[in-house]
């Protein structure tokens, strides 16, 4: 996925083009096609043969691909594409969004100037919340008050600020405000100042309230997905933390070159089982994943850099205080990872602080046409989807701004097209924000808007062929074809994939809209290691998170269960409200 903010020189010159193109009169744009046709003839045709290959728009290629709406189709993003490829340029017009507004529009007001000139502006503003600074805005006439929201992009920071409530106690509670956790209603004076609710809360958190990061009932989650969620914050949020009774389980995170982001976590979740069997409160350390210029500060070689830490900031103070305590590392009130055998954090036994609730989970995935009801490991599937929803709870602003970038590239102009029927002719022109405490205190709870229903699929291949069958791609397609005949409206897929053989393929497939991030991917088969060495830390780490968040929140999911990281998506899913939306798998997995 291309991190890297807009180049906004580019971006300046093909709006400018743009609006000197549509805003000229009729004898003007002849005086156009003559000029250019006695000037750029050669280079015209020359451009037209070479632009075929990709489309470009402020020097970033669209990763989101519509076979059957292709932007190669339309004549005119070809001619403007094919303009700024040659070279041949326009003086621009210092009124840039007038000429906009008084081009000729659509009938239901959204034409593709005005979806570009307003995923322009969204991406501007993604830009600035990244490197502070943006000169669109002076080139567009366009001023950040007069730009709407963007229904598929979130407000990290306030978003953050939220949580980090939901993730401390209340005054003089057990718990997070977990009551009132929909939207910022507590926040509300009136709510404020209501002594009947005040008092309604306390009683509800004293009975046990449930986290807010559970989506759905019971019945859409694995077994006591709730309850167990609610116990490990618990049991990791003591209420004192200098308690002389409170031990610690100090743990860096796998760094083996063989180790991927995904068994990074299955190790994780087999520490997180030890520290609660032994009542101790894990304490994550060096993460060498988030050791890169991204993560800044404090978050810098931290989990912290992308997700909330599993422990308050009091308990990681103190547990590494402890650690260079050397009384009382023999007398184990901490212990760290070099303490338990390797056997013990892998396949170890599985808790059994909540009984046996893996023993009534419903068969929801699907396996060469039967669903499977048995698996001999599945309380180490359930118990590691409890630790991963766990661990994933929250994600951090730096995070969330991945997930927003990425979605405007993908989705950006779809959501642009919808806006702008809404709003009519009224923007840029005559456009006015307008607050309302109900899109502040009742909507600021809705999640980010994706076109649904949206299919997500991890294509596992390269070097995995030596833990599993591989399958390919057309073997995915075919389960996708699959879920197809019942929901015949489904046509967008989210493609998650090391390998470009893959992605070249897709393209094939025309009636479906494929979208994926914008990285370098394998040419033949080499190692994992090998491939995520050549793309750096820092993009090796943010793609495939965002990949995995993105498969979460998807309507539906093909993939192989026999890669730890499809199991691992599983898992997060199914305690995500996603159970009975099924799993699809092309291959068994090494515990069937």
């Amino acid at each position: 996925m291309n991190m890297e903010p807009l180049n906004q020189k580019s971006l300046e010159r093909v709006v400018s083009q743009k609006a000197l193109q549509i805003g000229s009169s009729f004898p003007c744009q002849i005086c156009v096609v003559g000029f250019l046709s006695g000037v750029c003839l050669t280079s015209l045709f020359l451009a037209l043969l070479t632009s075929l290959g990709t489309f470009e728009f402020g020097g970033i290629s669209f990763f989101a691909i519509s076979q059957g709406n292709s932007p190669l189709n339309s004549s005119s993003s070809g001619f403007i594409n094919t303009v700024a490829n040659a070279d041949c340029k326009f003086k621009r017009n210092e009124v840039v969004a007038e000429r906009w507004v008084d081009s000729k529009r659509s009938k239901d007001g959204s034409d593709d100037e005005r979806v570009l000139l307003l995923h322009s502006a969204w991406s501007a503003l993604l830009s600035e919340s990244v490197d502070g600074k943006s000169a669109f805005w002076h080139s567009a006439g366009l001023d950040k008050s007069t730009v709407p929201n963007a229904p598929h992009l979130e407000n990290c920071k306030l978003s953050e600020r939220t949580n980090e409530r939901l993730d401390k106690r209340a005054e003089n509670e057990r718990l997070p405000p977990w009551t009132t956790w929909k939207g910022l209603l507590d926040t509300h004076p009136a709510s404020m100042a209501n002594e009947q609710l005040k008092y309604f809360r306390h009683q509800a958190l004293s009975e046990g309230a449930y986290p807010p990061w559970i989506t759905g009932s019971d019945e859409e989650n694995y077994p006591l997905t709730r309850k167990v969620q609610r116990d490990i914050w618990l049991h990791q949020h003591p209420e004192n933390c200098r308690d002389p009774n409170v031990r610690f389980l100090v743990a860096d995170w796998e760094r083996l070159p063989g180790f991927g982001i995904g068994a990074q976590l299955a190790g994780m979740c087999g520490l997180l089982a030890i520290a609660i069997n032994e009542k101790r409160v894990l304490v994550t350390s060096y993460y060498n994943r988030a050791d890169h210029d991204g993560c800044k500060g404090s978050y810098n070689s931290s989990w912290s850099c992308y997700f909330f830490p599993e422990t308050s900031q009091e308990c990681r103070d103190r547990a590494f205080e402890l650690l260079g305590n050397k009384e009382a590392l023999e007398r184990g009130i901490i212990t760290t990872k070099d303490s338990y055998k390797s056997k013990e954090i892998w396949t170890g036994r599985t808790l059994r602080v909540w009984g046996e609730p893996w023993s009534f989970l419903q068969p929801t995935t699907e396996i060469n046409g039967s669903l499977v009801a048995f698996h001999r490991k599945m309380d180490r599937r359930w118990w590691r989807a409890q630790a991963i929803r766990y661990l994933m709870r929250f994600q951090t602003q730096y995070m969330c701004g991945l997930m927003n970038i990425a979605r405007n590239a993908a989705f950006g102009k779809e959501a642009a097209k919808m806006v702008l029927t809404s709003l009519g002719t009224e923007w840029p022109k005559d456009f006015q924000k307008h607050r309302s405490d109900i899109a502040e205190f009742v909507w600021s709870s809705h999640r980010p808007w994706i076109p649904r229903p949206l299919l997500s699929m991890h294509v596992r291949m390269g070097d995995k062929a030596c833990e599993m069958k591989v399958v390919e791609f057309e073997g995915y397609m075919h389960l996708a074809d699959r879920i197809r005949q019942h929901f015949p409206h489904l046509k967008t897929v989210w493609l998650s994939t090391e390998m470009q053989e893959v992605v070249d393929k897709s393209k094939q497939y025309t009636k479906w809209d494929f979208h994926y991030t914008n990285v370098r991917r394998q040419v033949g088969n080499m190692t994992m290691a090998t491939y995520e060495a050549s793309l750096g830390r820092q993009t090796s780490t943010n793609y495939p998170l965002v990949n995995f968040l993105m498969a979460t929140e998807a309507d539906f999911f093909v993939g192989a269960l026999g890669s730890t990281w499809c199991y691992l998506i599983d898992g997060m899913r199914n305690t995500g409200g996603k159970v009975m939306a099924g799993y699809l798998s092309v291959n068994k997995d090494r515990f069937w």
